[in-house]
């Protein structure tokens, strides 16, 4: 069994995907949290400079979502066909894509609420519209049973619902969705077990 080191702030952000799917394999690894205090120094230690890492027996992986497409074949949550890990990395991209809008790194707090407000406001219920069109009636939103792009859905619906929480309302297909994701056993014990940080819209806690 590889050893498994993630190196990530002491947040969810980018480093929470991995973490469902480590909970959800059930695989074993380091958890290792950093100050923002202390990055300044840690850095230059790291390679490109930018965290979330994966250490898999001392072999460095960096950005997050090469991270958690890794954990995810290792996992079985790929897709079970290469179409089927096609789309889910389609979905992936498209929901990241998205959340790369918001100016998570702003330091003016008023502008930050202005231009969160104004993506929530006019860009998010396109995305939703496609993702409610792409799920339709499935209990998955690819193949027929969950994947890595189910538990995306749910760790950045989960952030985007602390900034407006009535943004899905029109999409209960989509809510049920993260339902779903939320009521698997391991993940469902994660959501609970998980240290409580700070997420975007400000509010400190563990599971929404």
């Amino acid at each position: 069994m590889p050893h498994y080191k993630l190196t990530y702030f002491n947040l969810r952000g980018r480093a929470e995907i991995s973490r469902y799917l480590f909970a959800y394999s059930g695989k074993k690894y380091e958890d290792h949290r950093i100050e923002a205090a202390d990055w300044p120094k840690i850095k230059p230690t790291i390679p490109f400079g930018k965290i979330p890492i994966l250490e898999v027996d001392g072999v460095i992986i960096h950005q997050s979502l090469a991270i958690a497409r890794y954990l995810a074949r290792e996992s079985g949550l790929a897709g079970q066909t290469p179409v089927e890990q096609a789309l889910a990395d389609a979905i992936v991209d498209t929901i990241d894509d998205f959340m790369t809008l918001f100016p998570w790194a702003e330091k003016n707090q008023e502008v930050k609420q202005q231009a969160f407000n104004d993506i929530l406001t006019n860009k998010a219920p396109e995305l939703l519209k496609d993702l409610d069109a792409f799920l339709g009636d499935n209990k998955w939103l690819v193949g027929k049973s969950v994947t890595w792009a189910d538990f995306y859905w749910d760790v950045c619906s989960t952030t985007l619902l602390s900034c407006k929480p009535d943004l899905a309302d029109k999409y209960p297909r989509l809510l049920a969705l993260r339902d779903r994701v939320q009521a698997l056993p391991a993940i469902a014990a994660w959501i609970q077990k998980r240290p409580k940080t700070i997420i975007a819209g400000g509010n400190q806690n563990k599971g929404e």
